[in-house]
């Protein structure tokens, strides 16, 4: 019995799945992208701490309105046993599904897992949990607290959905998790395990708690105007990140497999690598030589030159030092080719502009978007991007998106702890 099915065969994306601040599923989050619209908006505690005044935290980019399209999709006793994180993963897996035209059926369900990043998990779960312990006691405790709180009931809950009875698996890594559970995914059909994978990312971390903790490590945006121009990333006047929350799934496949039942096909996975920086708990190494090895690890394994990239969609957050060492490993990759000078130079951009920063689904639903972009030929902006900053001098494509025929891409994501994630796609034609 052959237990691994090694063969040279694609992996290609076949669905697209979104739930974000800028809209509840992947193409009007698209469009809204490319016409340079924020999904950022004032920040407001919830009622029960209308006396809290938070110290940092103005501004988020949150989901809305999501209540009519979850319960057309989700059961009401799955809802009481779930946490927000899971909501979006359902509603993008569901579109993403959809979207690819898939059937599980007993032939290929063991061949069809399911991957799923998540950052942090249920916290706003945690967070009433507790509340209610310490208000009323340890009998009014939810025994669904801890299934609604593990980062493993995003996958868990895709896999039952849809009966994919393959691998199913949490990748939890910062703000990489999501790009680590794609490339993962990528490598698991790619090396003949199976055919194909559900994949992407989902967070839901904006609560008090977390909003308070990462504006006390001054992580966040101090920005005090028009909260759509808060996230800056590259801009000279970048104070911090926006938190946001949503969540993005794909379905990856065996290429011969899609090609076979005529699926319509994004973007081809060419390439993936992990690194760490093994520098420090929260900050990149100054050089960026961890985020810089990821990158050239993952181009070599898509066996291309460098000049064929023609975009990257930035990890980008706008916190200033993050942004100054992304650029800085991104010219030293890829010298004369990312010079703006340069005809047919590399063109570089932040969605995170308009989104946010949604740490465990970022990744995943920045891929979706380079996805999209090699499909339609267009790159999204960075929005907010007014004034220069001599540290952060590529082409980061300045507030509207922009015709470019290239293709290949990359998509990169850097977390906490030193974690980097690079994934390179090529246009299918």
């Amino acid at each position: 019995m052959n237990i691994c099915k090694k063969q040279d065969d694609g992996v290609v994306i076949t669905g697209i799945g979104a739930v974000s601040p800028l809209a509840n599923d992947f193409y009007t989050t698209w469009d809204r992208l490319l016409a340079g619209v924020s999904g950022v908006q004032s920040y407001v505690v919830p009622p029960e701490l209308a006396s809290y005044e938070p110290r940092w935290a103005r501004v988020a980019a949150l989901v809305k309105n999501i209540d009519e399209k979850l319960t057309s999709i989700v059961p009401p006793a799955t809802l009481r046993k779930t946490d927000r994180f899971v909501h979006f993963a359902l509603i993008a897996g569901h579109e993403a599904m959809t979207d690819a035209g898939i059937s599980v059926t007993a032939e290929n369900t063991h061949r069809f897992g399911t991957y799923v990043g998540v950052g942090i998990g249920g916290l706003s779960t945690v967070c009433d949990g507790m509340v209610q312990f310490l208000k009323e006691g340890e009998k009014t405790v939810s025994p669904f607290l801890i299934p609604r709180t593990i980062s493993n009931e995003a996958a868990s809950w895709l896999s039952m959905q849809w009966n994919l009875q393959g691998p199913s698996l949490a990748l939890v890594n910062a703000c990489s998790s999501s790009a680590d559970a794609i490339g993962l995914s990528y490598r698991m059909i790619k090396n003949g395990y199976v055919d194909a994978m559900l994949t992407g990312g989902t967070e839901a971390t904006v609560v008090p708690l977390a909003m308070a903790a990462f504006g006390n490590m001054r992580a966040l945006s101090q920005w005090k105007g028009n909260p759509g121009q808060a996230s800056r990333p590259f801009d000279a006047q970048r104070t911090g990140f926006v938190m946001g929350e949503g969540a993005a799934m794909l379905v990856l496949e065996k290429k011969s497999l899609a090609l076979q039942r005529g699926a319509r096909i994004y973007a081809e996975i060419v390439g993936y690598s992990a690194t760490s920086d093994a520098y420090h708990v929260t900050a990149m190494q100054p050089e960026g030589k961890g985020a810089e090895a990821a990158i050239r690890l993952a181009l070599e394994e898509a066996h291309g030159n460098l000049t064929d990239i023609g975009y990257i969609n930035a990890h980008g957050t706008g916190t200033p030092m993050n942004d100054a060492i992304e650029t800085l490993v991104i010219k030293k990759v890829f010298g004369d080719h990312a010079a703006i000078h340069k005809k047919n130079h590399l063109l570089v951009s932040s969605t995170k502009s308009m989104t946010g920063h949604l740490l465990g689904g970022a990744g995943a639903l920045e891929i979706a978007f380079t996805a999209q972009a090699l499909k339609s030929q267009k790159v999204p902006a960075t929005i907010n991007l007014e004034f220069d900053d001599p540290n952060c001098d590529l082409d980061y494509v300045k507030n509207v998106a922009r015709d470019h025929s290239f293709t290949h891409a990359l998509s990169n994501s850097f977390g906490f702890g030193g974690a980097n994630a690079v994934v390179v796609l090529k246009r299918f034609s």
